[in-house]
């Protein structure tokens, strides 16, 4: 059944097609918003345990570091220097677990392929519509009467 049959002008025929469009832009964005939300959650879990991290190494580790290591010294008789290695050591071992944390955190980004493929596929199924070529008018310019 043709358009003329069903009654549809042009114009309805052309704003049909432009809402069908329409609707699966949305449908895309939707998609590819839903599946950044997802791998956001991962990115502030891994940027959570970088930066506690970051401020174990830079601000508390001093203050614990001293304490622990004449713990250590008074308990155990060693050398003072070799209790300061023992607890730089323990910290340093503590970090890298935070840091390989934030890594597997951050693996697990990957790029929106479903939104991708999805996306070349309807770009796939627009680029092979081609408009029906119309023919000339008679007397316009350019074309032979």
């Amino acid at each position: 059944m043709s358009a003329a049959e069903e009654g549809r002008s042009l114009g309805e025929l052309v704003a049909s097609a432009t809402a069908e469009l329409s609707g699966l832009v949305h449908d895309e964005i939707a998609l590819a918003k839903a599946e950044i939300r997802r791998d956001v959650v991962k990115a502030v879990l891994g940027s959570a345990a970088g930066i506690i991290g970051a401020f174990l190494a830079l601000f508390a580790v001093p203050l614990f570091s001293f304490a622990v290591a004449f713990w250590i010294r008074n308990w155990w008789g060693i050398p003072l220097a070799l209790a300061c290695a023992i607890v730089g050591a323990l910290y340093v071992v503590l970090a890298v677990v935070l840091f390989v944390l934030a890594k597997a955190k951050f693996g697990g980004i990957s790029k929106p392929e479903r939104s991708i493929r999805s996306a070349r596929e309807s770009a796939a199924v627009l680029a092979g519509v081609r408009p029906h070529p119309r023919p000339a008018a008679p007397g316009r310019a350019g074309t032979p009467t």
